[in-house]
């Protein structure tokens, strides 16, 4: 029932912010073309004796871009969670999804992007703890958005960056340049392991 809610509340709210970008998208456009619609306008001169509509300062211009940038990005966050139609966690600004599937890392990895996300990814306790309860509602270890670099041993985030926080398995990682994926355990530990092997597909967007 939980789950059913959070799906009903996150579609209407994925429309509510569909239909917002929509209006504003027309208004950003109409206002940059100069041929907003008003009350007695004809064309771009409108009626005789009818004022013109007043013109955004460029301070408010700049905040109504900001405003439509910032709900196509939820918009986009949304969409891509809904996609997934399944468990939904929010932390911090992270929103984690699971559709439930156990896939290798590279398959996982594109599921995760397709919707619009990557593979969850922890950069704190607190984000290692959020993704630990998807791993223990599924009981399966799931991969990480961390994968080995070209130094043996040396590990990092998808991206390239270098790791943050880490939360190994004791003597882990020992893989030494055969297992260059990172899962999680399911008492939230991290262990390296080869990338072909099936895990929980986890997404954070």
């Amino acid at each position: 029932m939980w789950v059913f809610l959070q799906l009903t509340w996150a579609i209407m709210l994925s429309y509510s912010f569909y239909m917002l970008t929509a209006v504003a998208a027309f208004l950003v456009t109409c206002h940059a073309l100069c041929k907003c619609p008003g009350p007695g306008l004809s064309g771009r001169d409108g009626l005789k004796g009818q004022p013109h509509p007043p013109r955004l300062s460029d301070s408010q211009d700049t905040k109504f871009y900001d405003v439509l940038v910032n709900l196509k990005h939820r918009l986009s966050r949304l969409e891509g969670v809904l996609a997934l139609k399944e468990k939904i966690r929010e932390v911090g600004e992270k929103m984690l999804a699971s559709n439930g599937k156990l896939v290798d890392f590279a398959s996982a990895l594109q599921s995760c992007e397709e919707a619009g996300g990557t593979l969850a990814t922890p950069t704190n306790e607190e984000e290692n703890k959020a993704i630990l309860g998807i791993v223990k509602q599924y009981n399966q270890y799931a991969y990480l958005g961390i994968k080995e670099g070209e130094i043996s041993g040396q590990f990092k985030y998808i991206n390239g960056m270098p790791l943050n926080y880490t939360n190994w398995h004791r003597y882990e990682p020992n893989g030494k340049g055969r297992e260059k994926c990172v899962e999680m355990y399911t008492d939230g530990s991290w262990n390296d392991k080869k990338c072909n092997q099936y895990r929980l597909t986890i997404c954070e967007f």
